[in-house]
């Protein structure tokens, strides 16, 4: 199964025209670490048969839960909301591999990397997006680890009800570990 041909195809049913083109070119520039697997030691992600998801179906998998979701958020697709978290999910591990895509293990500060990316081109990503869908995208990519995110002080006691990060960036999160954890079902289900 060709997974990244899959995420194309639900990004582009699903976006804007403007919003698909605008992954479409990032997509071109990030490093090619769609095959490479979710867990370069095999010890996380691992699905119900053993298996480790590569980036693509992990990614897909999130992709195609968030599709189902949309109502949770009153977003329709075709919306700039829609890009906005369809975006955040795509973008999330995308520097995972380090900002190359040659490191051997995944990087563990992916998560600021690839926010500090997208922090870094405002400009491209706000051609696209208000001030207000561009800082939730870029918080949605950065706390994605949620407790374990880069940003997040050592030591510190995180509660999510104590911070004022956005429901979307909860969302991306819940649906990242869900996704570890092998529980969402898609249409390709093994």
């Amino acid at each position: 199964m060709n997974y990244k041909e899959k995420v194309i195809e639900l990004l582009e049913k699903n976006m804007t025209e403007r919003g698909f083109k605008l992954w479409s070119g990032i997509d071109r520039i990030l490093p090619n670490i769609w095959n490479k697997p979710t867990s370069s030691t095999g010890k996380y992600h691992k699905k119900l048969n053993g298996d480790i998801p590569d980036i693509a179906e992990h990614i897909y998998c999130m992709l195609y839960a968030t599709v189902k979701l949309f109502r949770m958020f009153d977003i329709n697709k075709k919306t700039v909301n829609a890009d906005k978290i369809l975006m955040a999910v795509a973008l999330h591990d995308s520097l995972k591999y380090g900002n190359m895509g040659t490191r051997r293990h995944t990087d563990k500060y992916h998560d600021k990397a690839a926010a500090d990316m997208i922090a870094s081109n405002e400009d491209t990503f706000r051609k696209l997006f208000d001030e207000e869908q561009f800082q939730t995208l870029e918080e949605a990519v950065r706390f994605h680890s949620g407790r374990w995110s880069t940003d997040i002080p050592k030591n510190e006691y995180f509660d999510w009800s104590k911070t004022n990060l956005r429901s979307e960036t909860f969302f991306v999160h819940m649906l990242d570990m869900m996704n570890t954890a092998d529980l969402i079902q898609t249409d390709v289900r093994d």
